[in-house]
């Protein structure tokens, strides 16, 4: 059965462990692609573009328009994909502190922290 008050009683170890995973952020990466692997975007945990591969053959004056679209798609799909490894890896940090109730992201709370 679910302790609310044991979870309270934790706070400052979640709090804690919330603070160590935002701390690590920065070594959790993805990287995605559009174009059959032509373009190439690697996001990290912070959501920040830190790499981006063009295929030579796409950088065309008369492709432009292509490139943007499969830049586009290649950020947008990194920055989907990234999101799972982070509530992942929250979920990895407190699984023995907080309960697994279904639907419940605490990722979010690490904001302010």
């Amino acid at each position: 059965m679910f302790d609310i008050s044991k979870m309270l009683g934790n706070m400052k170890e979640i709090q804690a462990k919330f603070k160590e995973v935002q701390e690590n952020l920065d070594a959790i990466t993805t990287t995605s692609e559009s174009g059959a692997g032509m373009v190439k975007a690697t996001i990290n945990g912070n959501r920040k573009l830190i790499n981006l591969e063009i295929d030579k053959d796409l950088i065309k004056e008369d492709d432009s328009d292509m490139l943007i679209d499969l830049v586009i798609a290649a950020v947008n799909k990194a920055m989907e994909d990234i999101e799972a490894k982070i509530k992942e890896e929250y979920k990895k940090n407190t699984e023995n502190i907080l309960p697994n109730i279904p639907g419940l992201d605490l990722s979010n709370l690490t904001q302010n922290l």
